[in-house]
């Protein structure tokens, strides 16, 4: 297979601080089956223990989040009715006593509504059964606030709005909701593309904290300028504008109320059936989060003093793994990924050139080594889709690796039983990437928890691919220290 020649444009961009890199320029989906791929040598290297156990803790991590995000969203007193009307301090328990004493302040407004008796509720959640999870959100804080407050008040929004991230997915760049929304800022698809996201198989920039927080402040701007209110602007982000539009316009007319647009409004617009009780009571999950973040210890948290966000950035010119990026940069494949979620691949789209962060003060380190780096060697792996009629061993033979290798590769592909559309992995050259990873640490279920030996396979190779030891392969099966590996027999594999 002939590689077509491709131009190396380096750009390197000391970016120490918080501010994003300059944005990927959007380009089409590309599908694998049109690349060009180099002959890759067959290489039989898995991912590290160290990374799988990365990729264990992330996705514990992410899914112990959405546990709290979704049980927040459900969470509602007892006796709970749809006309509770959410009334000004001092109709609540405690009344406008909840802030005394405190030495914050607060660009949006928390003291009129801070003891009511939904805010309390709230404050209570965050204490209680969400408590240790808003220790975690509040350790993140620190790493973010700075550029989000940066990115609000040049669209002229209070910098406090920061709290609605910590209330959308306590600033998870991997939230996903029950609705598909998914990042920091849980986008829909359809709102991410409308602010300039690239959205597709390849990159999804709602994973983005950089570029996702500045839609995020367009978004947040544009409702403000319709509706005049942060609050109603606040409910819009969650419902949708045009669901507090309709709401808006079934109010009864008021001759006492204050303005059409106005944050009282979205206390009148509480006392109807117009909007759904999550919408509600965003605002007062707003309050109790701004109060919480504000002052930690007031409410039972210890947080120690977190550091903001700070790398380096390069631009790769075209499809590069992000292990490849880790290697070069001497860390981890976890670090790179927590610096670049929104590549979904492990690797940078095809055909494109892509900004890659990378740790503070290895910019200019990495960009050399990428820059002496031949083009056969920038991705380790890629994804195929099935065609009907191929087989497992005509993939290996179309990618130059062995079929050994792709058995590897892929610990639940049934070799003789492939199907179309279905996506193989196919390491082309270095360790295998991180979503392999993620696969094989998956808890297996008892069926598979039997391996089938393949020519080739050593006792070694098997302890290293399960994450478990020789010794302990050997004790399952009443191996001897001299014994050998039979093509077709079959293995236990511990716990």
């Amino acid at each position: 297979m002939r590689l077509l020649p491709l131009s190396i444009v380096l750009l390197f961009m000391a970016c120490a601080g918080h501010s994003p890199a300059a944005p990927v320029i959007p380009a089409p989906d590309v599908e694998i089956d049109a690349l060009v791929l180099p002959p890759a040598p067959e290489l039989d290297t898995l991912v590290p223990p160290a990374e799988l156990a990365a990729e264990s803790r992330l996705a514990a991590d992410s899914a112990a989040d959405e546990a709290v995000l979704e049980a927040l969203a459900d969470a509602r007193p007892a006796d709970d009715t749809d006309d509770v009307a959410l009334e000004a301090a001092g109709s609540g328990a405690g009344g406008a006593k909840a802030l005394t004493g405190s030495a914050v302040s607060w660009d949006i407004d928390v003291e009129t509504y801070n003891s009511h008796s939904r805010v309390q509720y709230y404050l209570d959640f965050f204490q209680g059964r969400g408590r240790e999870r808003m220790g975690i959100w509040l350790t993140r804080l620190p790493r973010y606030e700075a550029m989000i407050r940066e990115r609000l008040q040049e669209q002229g929004l209070p910098g406090d709005l920061v709290y609605l991230a910590l209330i959308e997915s306590g600033f998870s760049n991997s939230a996903t909701s029950r609705a598909r929304a998914v990042g920091m800022w849980q986008f829909m698809k359809g709102t991410a593309k409308g602010y300039g996201l690239r959205v597709d198989s390849w990159v999804d920039e709602r994973r983005d904290p950089y570029r996702a927080t500045d839609a995020a402040a367009r978004h947040l701007k544009d409702l403000d300028t319709r509706f005049g209110s942060l609050y109603l602007a606040a409910a819009a982000y969650n419902a949708g504008a045009g669901k507090v539009s309709r709401g808006l316009g079934r109010l009864p007319d008021d001759e006492d109320a204050d303005s059409a647009n106005s944050d009282a409004m979205f206390f009148r617009l509480y006392d109807t059936k117009f909007l759904r009780r999550e919408t509600k009571d965003y605002v007062p999950k707003l309050i109790a989060a701004a109060l919480i973040a504000k002052e930690p210890a007031r409410y039972g948290f210890e947080v120690g003093a977190g550091e903001p966000a700070v790398y380096d950035s390069i631009v790769v010119p075209t499809m590069t793994g992000l292990d490849v990026v880790a290697r070069l940069a001497d860390t981890t494949v976890a670090a790179i990924r927590e610096l670049n979620p929104q590549y979904l691949r492990l690797a940078t789209p095809p055909g494109v050139s892509s900004v890659v962060r990378v740790p503070a003060g290895r910019g200019a380190a990495t960009a050399a080594a990428y820059a002496e780096l031949p083009a056969s060697r920038r991705v380790t792996f890629v994804e195929h889709t099935v065609a009907r009629g191929e087989t497992l061993s005509g993939i290996a033979k179309r990618y130059h690796v062995s079929s050994s290798l792709l058995a590897q590769a892929n610990p639940r592909l049934h070799a003789r039983r492939l199907k179309p559309g279905q996506r193989v992995i196919v390491p082309t050259g270095g360790a295998i990437s991180s979503s392999v990873a993620r696969r094989m640490a998956e808890p297996a279920e008892a069926a598979v928890r039997v391996h089938r030996v393949r020519s080739g396979e050593t006792l070694s190779g098997l302890a290293q691919r399960y994450g478990v030891s020789v010794r302990a392969l050997r004790a399952a099966n009443g191996l001897s220290s001299h014994a050998t590996l039979r093509a077709g027999a079959r293995l236990k594999i511990p716990g």
